[in-house]
Protein backbone atom coordinates (compact mmCIF):
# COMPACT_ATOMS: atom_id res chain seq x y z
CA UNK A 1 0.00 0.00 0.00
CA UNK A 2 1.72 3.31 -1.30
CA UNK A 3 0.67 6.55 -2.27
CA UNK A 4 3.14 6.11 -5.59
CA UNK A 5 0.63 3.90 -6.97
CA UNK A 6 -1.52 6.54 -7.90
CA UNK A 7 0.84 7.81 -9.91
CA UNK A 8 2.94 11.40 -10.60
CA UNK A 9 2.29 15.02 -11.58
CA UNK A 10 4.88 17.63 -11.90
CA UNK A 11 4.43 20.64 -11.06
CA UNK A 12 5.07 23.60 -12.79
CA UNK A 13 6.49 21.24 -15.14
CA UNK A 14 9.34 20.74 -13.03
CA UNK A 15 8.30 19.33 -8.77
CA UNK A 16 7.10 15.81 -8.97
CA UNK A 17 4.79 14.73 -6.54
CA UNK A 18 2.64 11.92 -6.05
CA UNK A 19 -1.53 12.36 -7.89
CA UNK A 20 -3.10 10.92 -4.58
CA UNK A 21 -2.02 13.98 -1.72
CA UNK A 22 -3.74 15.01 1.78
CA UNK A 23 -5.99 17.50 2.65
CA UNK A 24 -5.16 18.96 6.18
CA UNK A 25 -7.86 20.97 6.67
CA UNK A 26 -9.59 17.83 9.06
CA UNK A 27 -6.57 18.17 11.61
CA UNK A 28 -8.41 20.31 13.43
CA UNK A 29 -11.21 21.13 15.83
CA UNK A 30 -15.15 21.00 14.89
CA UNK A 31 -15.64 24.02 12.07
CA UNK A 32 -12.48 23.95 11.32
CA UNK A 33 -11.91 25.58 14.34
CA UNK A 34 -9.24 25.23 17.20
CA UNK A 35 -7.41 22.71 18.12
CA UNK A 36 -8.36 18.60 16.91
CA UNK A 37 -10.06 16.26 20.03
CA UNK A 38 -7.15 14.52 19.49
CA UNK A 39 -4.13 15.85 18.67
CA UNK A 40 -2.26 12.98 19.03
CA UNK A 41 -3.69 11.14 16.43
CA UNK A 42 -3.68 14.05 14.27
CA UNK A 43 0.17 14.00 14.22
CA UNK A 44 0.10 10.49 13.86
CA UNK A 45 -1.78 10.83 10.57
CA UNK A 46 0.58 13.35 9.13
CA UNK A 47 3.59 10.42 10.22
CA UNK A 48 1.55 8.17 8.73
CA UNK A 49 0.78 9.97 5.33
CA UNK A 50 4.65 10.34 4.71
CA UNK A 51 5.36 6.65 5.59
CA UNK A 52 2.32 5.80 3.03
CA UNK A 53 4.75 7.61 -0.18
CA UNK A 54 2.36 10.80 0.00
CA UNK A 55 4.39 14.06 -0.56
CA UNK A 56 2.11 16.78 -1.71
CA UNK A 57 0.03 17.64 1.83
CA UNK A 58 -2.15 20.69 1.16
CA UNK A 59 -2.90 23.20 4.03
CA UNK A 60 -4.01 26.85 4.50
CA UNK A 61 -3.99 29.66 6.72
CA UNK A 62 -7.42 29.74 7.65
CA UNK A 63 -7.58 25.80 8.88
CA UNK A 64 -7.99 26.02 12.89
CA UNK A 65 -7.33 29.56 11.91
CA UNK A 66 -3.33 28.33 11.84
CA UNK A 67 -3.68 25.23 13.94
CA UNK A 68 -3.17 22.88 10.60
CA UNK A 69 -0.20 24.59 9.36
CA UNK A 70 1.69 24.52 13.40
CA UNK A 71 0.99 21.19 13.62
CA UNK A 72 2.35 20.57 10.23
CA UNK A 73 5.55 21.77 11.18
CA UNK A 74 5.81 20.99 14.88
CA UNK A 75 5.09 17.37 13.20
CA UNK A 76 7.38 16.78 10.10
CA UNK A 77 10.19 19.96 9.51
CA UNK A 78 12.46 19.30 8.73
CA UNK A 79 10.66 17.80 5.54
CA UNK A 80 11.87 14.87 3.48
CA UNK A 81 13.54 16.16 0.47
CA UNK A 82 10.25 15.27 -1.75
CA UNK A 83 7.63 16.61 0.59
CA UNK A 84 5.88 19.63 -0.81
CA UNK A 85 4.05 21.27 1.40
CA UNK A 86 1.16 23.92 0.20
CA UNK A 87 -0.69 26.34 2.05
CA UNK A 88 -3.32 29.24 1.08
CA UNK A 89 -4.36 32.83 1.74
CA UNK A 90 -7.56 34.55 0.77
CA UNK A 91 -9.84 33.66 3.59
CA UNK A 92 -10.02 35.11 7.63
CA UNK A 93 -12.06 33.03 10.06
CA UNK A 94 -13.94 34.96 12.97
CA UNK A 95 -15.47 31.90 14.34
CA UNK A 96 -16.27 28.32 13.78
CA UNK A 97 -17.72 28.00 10.54
CA UNK A 98 -17.69 31.23 9.38
CA UNK A 99 -14.87 32.39 5.79
CA UNK A 100 -14.58 35.77 4.91
CA UNK A 101 -12.15 36.27 1.76
CA UNK A 102 -9.16 39.02 2.74
CA UNK A 103 -6.54 39.21 -0.02
CA UNK A 104 -5.45 42.58 0.27
CA UNK A 105 -1.43 43.59 -0.31
CA UNK A 106 -0.93 43.99 3.14
CA UNK A 107 -2.92 41.05 4.38
CA UNK A 108 -1.51 39.04 1.86
CA UNK A 109 2.56 40.19 3.17
CA UNK A 110 1.36 39.40 6.62
CA UNK A 111 0.09 36.22 6.09
CA UNK A 112 2.92 34.76 4.04
CA UNK A 113 5.29 35.56 6.40
CA UNK A 114 3.41 33.72 9.47
CA UNK A 115 3.03 30.66 6.97
CA UNK A 116 6.67 30.32 6.70
CA UNK A 117 6.85 30.54 10.16
CA UNK A 118 3.94 28.05 11.23
CA UNK A 119 5.30 25.86 8.54
CA UNK A 120 9.20 26.22 9.05
CA UNK A 121 9.86 27.28 5.74
CA UNK A 122 11.91 29.70 4.03
CA UNK A 123 9.68 29.42 0.96
CA UNK A 124 6.42 28.64 0.41
CA UNK A 125 7.00 25.83 -2.52
CA UNK A 126 3.05 26.32 -3.75
CA UNK A 127 0.88 29.49 -2.50
CA UNK A 128 -2.10 29.46 -3.63
CA UNK A 129 -5.08 32.19 -3.46
CA UNK A 130 -8.03 31.12 -1.32
CA UNK A 131 -10.64 33.25 -2.72
CA UNK A 132 -10.31 36.00 -5.33
CA UNK A 133 -11.34 38.85 -2.36
CA UNK A 134 -14.41 41.32 -4.50
CA UNK A 135 -13.59 44.07 -2.15
CA UNK A 136 -9.48 43.97 -3.64
CA UNK A 137 -8.32 45.16 -7.01
CA UNK A 138 -7.36 41.69 -8.89
CA UNK A 139 -4.03 43.39 -9.87
CA UNK A 140 -2.85 44.84 -6.20
CA UNK A 141 -3.52 41.07 -4.70
CA UNK A 142 -1.61 39.74 -8.04
CA UNK A 143 1.06 42.02 -8.15
CA UNK A 144 1.42 41.15 -4.59
CA UNK A 145 2.11 37.94 -4.95
CA UNK A 146 4.31 37.97 -7.94
CA UNK A 147 6.62 40.31 -5.69
CA UNK A 148 6.35 37.60 -2.98
CA UNK A 149 7.56 35.20 -5.70
CA UNK A 150 10.64 37.16 -7.16
CA UNK A 151 11.66 38.01 -3.84
CA UNK A 152 11.93 33.98 -3.16
CA UNK A 153 8.84 33.62 -0.49
CA UNK A 154 6.78 32.01 -2.80
CA UNK A 155 8.25 29.58 -5.41
CA UNK A 156 4.59 28.53 -7.59
CA UNK A 157 1.51 29.47 -7.72
CA UNK A 158 -2.36 28.38 -7.48
CA UNK A 159 -5.73 29.54 -7.41
CA UNK A 160 -9.11 28.05 -5.27
CA UNK A 161 -12.61 28.31 -6.74
CA UNK A 162 -12.55 30.08 -10.00
CA UNK A 163 -13.83 30.01 -13.48
CA UNK A 164 -11.90 29.60 -16.40
CA UNK A 165 -12.32 33.32 -17.71
CA UNK A 166 -10.95 34.24 -14.29
CA UNK A 167 -7.95 31.83 -14.54
CA UNK A 168 -6.94 33.43 -17.87
CA UNK A 169 -7.21 36.84 -16.44
CA UNK A 170 -4.94 35.67 -13.73
CA UNK A 171 -2.58 33.94 -16.00
CA UNK A 172 -1.89 37.79 -17.97
CA UNK A 173 -0.10 38.80 -15.04
CA UNK A 174 1.12 35.47 -13.17
CA UNK A 175 2.19 31.96 -14.05
CA UNK A 176 -0.53 29.57 -12.64
CA UNK A 177 0.36 25.55 -11.80
CA UNK A 178 -2.46 24.47 -10.13
CA UNK A 179 -6.03 25.46 -9.79
CA UNK A 180 -8.29 24.07 -6.10
CA UNK A 181 -12.15 23.51 -6.94
CA UNK A 182 -14.98 21.65 -5.72
CA UNK A 183 -15.06 18.50 -7.92
CA UNK A 184 -16.43 14.70 -6.68
CA UNK A 185 -18.28 12.12 -8.02
CA UNK A 186 -21.60 13.88 -7.28
CA UNK A 187 -20.62 17.71 -8.08
CA UNK A 188 -18.70 18.12 -11.95
CA UNK A 189 -19.89 21.62 -12.35
CA UNK A 190 -16.85 22.15 -13.11
CA UNK A 191 -16.02 20.10 -15.87
CA UNK A 192 -15.04 23.14 -17.67
CA UNK A 193 -12.05 24.56 -15.32
CA UNK A 194 -10.66 20.31 -15.48
CA UNK A 195 -10.73 20.38 -19.36
CA UNK A 196 -8.92 24.00 -19.43
CA UNK A 197 -6.11 22.48 -16.95
CA UNK A 198 -5.77 19.54 -18.61
CA UNK A 199 -5.41 21.43 -21.79
CA UNK A 200 -2.96 23.64 -20.30
CA UNK A 201 -0.79 21.08 -17.81
CA UNK A 202 -1.99 22.78 -14.66
CA UNK A 203 -2.64 20.42 -11.78
CA UNK A 204 -6.06 20.02 -10.78
CA UNK A 205 -7.00 19.73 -7.18
CA UNK A 206 -10.50 18.45 -6.07
CA UNK A 207 -11.45 19.52 -3.09
CA UNK A 208 -14.04 17.14 -1.06
CA UNK A 209 -13.07 14.52 -3.47
CA UNK A 210 -14.98 11.80 -1.46
CA UNK A 211 -18.08 12.79 -1.59
CA UNK A 212 -20.89 10.60 -3.69
CA UNK A 213 -24.02 12.03 -2.25
CA UNK A 214 -27.63 10.17 -3.17
CA UNK A 215 -25.04 8.41 -6.04
CA UNK A 216 -23.90 6.08 -3.72
CA UNK A 217 -27.33 4.36 -2.33
CA UNK A 218 -27.55 0.70 -1.78
CA UNK A 219 -28.22 -0.89 -5.25
CA UNK A 220 -26.85 2.24 -7.29
CA UNK A 221 -24.17 1.33 -9.89
CA UNK A 222 -21.41 2.83 -7.46
CA UNK A 223 -22.29 0.65 -4.21
CA UNK A 224 -22.10 -2.48 -6.84
CA UNK A 225 -19.11 -1.17 -8.36
CA UNK A 226 -17.46 -1.01 -5.32
CA UNK A 227 -18.86 -4.35 -3.71
CA UNK A 228 -17.75 -5.70 -7.00
CA UNK A 229 -13.48 -4.38 -5.42
CA UNK A 230 -14.51 -5.20 -2.36
CA UNK A 231 -14.24 -1.86 -1.83
CA UNK A 232 -16.08 1.46 -0.29
CA UNK A 233 -18.08 3.71 -2.44
CA UNK A 234 -15.40 6.42 -0.96
CA UNK A 235 -12.22 4.36 -2.62
CA UNK A 236 -14.36 4.19 -6.01
CA UNK A 237 -14.67 7.32 -6.06
CA UNK A 238 -10.92 8.26 -5.84
CA UNK A 239 -10.30 5.36 -8.22
CA UNK A 240 -12.55 7.00 -10.65
CA UNK A 241 -10.76 10.50 -9.91
CA UNK A 242 -7.56 9.15 -10.61
CA UNK A 243 -8.56 7.77 -13.95
CA UNK A 244 -10.58 10.25 -14.90
CA UNK A 245 -7.60 12.80 -15.52
CA UNK A 246 -3.51 12.76 -15.88
CA UNK A 247 -3.81 16.41 -14.45
CA UNK A 248 -6.17 15.14 -11.05
CA UNK A 249 -4.29 15.58 -7.70
CA UNK A 250 -7.23 14.54 -5.23
CA UNK A 251 -6.31 15.20 -1.64
CA UNK A 252 -8.90 13.24 0.73
CA UNK A 253 -8.29 14.60 4.21
CA UNK A 254 -9.04 13.08 7.23
CA UNK A 255 -8.18 13.00 11.16
CA UNK A 256 -8.03 9.15 11.44
CA UNK A 257 -4.78 6.94 10.85
CA UNK A 258 -7.46 4.17 9.58
CA UNK A 259 -8.99 5.95 7.06
CA UNK A 260 -6.04 7.33 5.75
CA UNK A 261 -4.69 3.98 5.16
CA UNK A 262 -8.53 3.49 3.11
CA UNK A 263 -8.02 6.43 1.18
CA UNK A 264 -4.27 5.28 0.14
CA UNK A 265 -5.42 1.90 -0.72
CA UNK A 266 -7.68 3.41 -3.55
CA UNK A 267 -4.75 4.26 -5.13
CA UNK A 268 -4.35 0.90 -6.20
CA UNK A 269 -7.66 -0.06 -7.58
CA UNK A 270 -7.31 -0.19 -11.44
CA UNK A 271 -11.21 0.38 -13.02
CA UNK A 272 -12.12 -1.59 -16.10
CA UNK A 273 -12.97 0.55 -18.80
CA UNK A 274 -16.48 -0.35 -18.98
CA UNK A 275 -16.62 0.13 -15.08
CA UNK A 276 -15.08 3.82 -14.93
CA UNK A 277 -17.99 4.85 -18.53
CA UNK A 278 -20.31 3.36 -15.91
CA UNK A 279 -19.04 5.40 -13.61
CA UNK A 280 -18.50 8.38 -15.53
CA UNK A 281 -21.50 8.80 -17.12
CA UNK A 282 -23.74 7.97 -14.21
CA UNK A 283 -24.69 11.95 -13.12
CA UNK A 284 -25.91 12.22 -16.23
CA UNK A 285 -28.05 9.03 -16.25
CA UNK A 286 -29.55 10.21 -12.82
CA UNK A 287 -30.01 13.73 -13.69
CA UNK A 288 -32.05 12.77 -17.05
Amino acid sequence: MNAASSGTFKIGGKREVTRLGFGAMRITGEGVWGKPKNIVEARKVLKRAIELGINFIDTADSYGPYVSEELIGETLAPYPADVLIATKVGLVRPGPGIWNTKADPEHIRNSIEGSLRRLKLDCIELYQLHRIDPRTPLSDTLTTLKDLQLHGKIKYLGLSEVSVDEIERVREVVEIVTVQNLYNFSDRKHEDVLTYCEKNNIGFIPWFPLATGSLAREGSPLSEIATKYQASSGQIALAWLLRKSPVMLPIPGTSSVAHLDENVVAAEIELSDDDFYTLDTLEQKVGS
